[in-house]
Parts: C-alpha cells; structure tokens; sequence
C-alpha cells in the first residue's frame, strides 16, 4: 500500500490536483483512497458529483460510538474511496485535532484493511504544518510527500515551510519529500521561479500542471477533467502525473 501526504498552500489548486490524481489512478485500475485533512471538507467534491460528503467528525458527533466505516467512507466516481475528516466551527476549537480525530476512528474501525486500497493519498493544508496539520508525516500514516505550488510567492513561501517540517520529521524515520508539483498559474518566468525554489529546497518537479479552462469546466459540472473529458489534454497531463508518481517511491 502507498501512502502519499499531498500538501500545498490553500487556493494553490491542491484538491483539484489530488482529486484529479485520485480518478486517474483508478482509471488505471488502482484502489484509491483519498482522504480530505481541511476543515472546508471539500478535497473529494469534484469525485462526487459536486457534493460534500459527510465528515467524519460531524458523523462522530451525531453517532458517537455507533459509527461505522460505511458512516464515514464514501464511493466516488471511478471507484475512489472518499474520506472528509472535517473541523470544528470556524473560530471554535482546533482543525488540526479534527484531523488527528478522523485518523484516529478510522484506524480504529480498521479503514485500510477492510477496503485493502493500493493507494492513500492525503490531501493536506498546508498554510501551517503543526498539530493535526503534520499528522500524516508525523503520525506513520504517509511515507511520501509531494507538495503543490506555483510560481506565486505565497505558495513557494508556503513549499518551504512545508519542506522543512518534512525534513525535520525524515530525520526521525517519517516521510521523505518526493518533489514539487508545479500546478502553473502562467506568472512570468514561472517555471525558473519554482525550478529556483526546488533547488534552494533541495528538492525537484517531478510534474508541471499547465492552466487550462479544461479544469474549471469540469469542476462547473462537479466532476474531475478524468471523468468529465477523458479525452483531452489535461486529462493526458493528470494521467501523466499518476504514471509519475507510480515510478518510485521517495528514498
């Protein structure tokens, strides 16, 4: 079983990135599970049709006790297994903790041997890395980590952080950083912009996402390029991504 942490600053086009993977990897005939760590709970929209699933700490909250995996374990499109671990009110309690909570019940219930997925990947906030926000680097969940950014400042601010929490749990045996995923934004001199950051990171692109309307056509209709145009060249581009990822894991 893979486990890959998808981290990246909010609004860098991470969720759609990693839903976009999620259906792509199924369409190669992977078991993927992909498991939303933002309170918004909106990581495995575009898999469902454009409709927020239930998160597992409002069905815990409603349950208790009584909760079960086919409470908190969704089927999307191609197949892909959808978790939405959920926060709390905004402005009334920690987000991260909803995190270390989801991870904790599905564990608990047994999430990864009853669905037996070949691929995990954790679609990661990654404004801050503390608390439950590190959990999956932290806590033995992801072995590998691929981080989105653009050319943007904020996002490559936001890489390096990110790297150097991930550096600094790989020293006590936690997840390595695989690369960047440049996900473009068409910003002059993007790609030298990142190709700088990665280097100065200690790190490189192992995928770049070009801009395209394909993408947002697609979300309008709430469905990844993967399943609403499977023929285009952004759907080439997620595949081409899955492939990659595929190739090796991080050493």
């Amino acid at each position: 079983m893979r486990k890959i942490a998808i981290y990246g600053k909010g609004g860098i086009g991470k969720s759609t990135t990693v839903s976009n993977l999620s259906a792509a990897l199924a369409d190669m005939g992977y078991k993927v599970m992909q498991i939303g760590c933002d309170p918004k709970a909106d990581s495995t929209k575009n898999l469902t049709q454009g409709k927020k699933i239930p998160t597992v700490l409002d069905v815990l909250k409603e349950k208790g006790d009584e909760v079960t995996l086919e409470d908190l374990v969704f089927l999307g499109d191609k197949g892909v297994l959808c978790v939405e671990s959920g926060g709390p009110t905004p402005g009334i309690g920690c987000a991260g903790r909803g995190i270390i909570t989801a991870f904790e019940k599905l564990e608990e219930l047994g999430a990864y041997e009853e669905y037996k997925p070949d691929i995990v990947l954790y679609d990661v906030l990654g404004d801050v890395v503390c608390g439950g926000f590190a959990m999956p680097i932290r806590g033995g969940y992801a072995k590998e980590v691929c981080i989105v950014t653009s050319g943007e400042m904020m996002s490559l601010y936001a890489a390096n952080n990110i790297a150097s929490a991930i550096r600094n749990f790989g020293k006590m045996g936690y997840a390595k950083l695989r690369g960047l995923i440049l996900n473009a934004k068409n910003i002059d001199n993007e790609d030298q912009l990142v190709e700088q950051a990665a280097e100065e990171i200690g790190t490189k692109i192992i995928f770049r996402i070009p801009r395209n309307k394909a993408v947002q056509e697609a979300e309008n209709d709430g469905k990844t390029v993967i399943e609403h145009n499977p023929s285009s060249d952004m759907a080439a581009y997620y595949k081409g991504l899955a492939e990659e990822i595929l190739k090796e894991e991080a050493v």
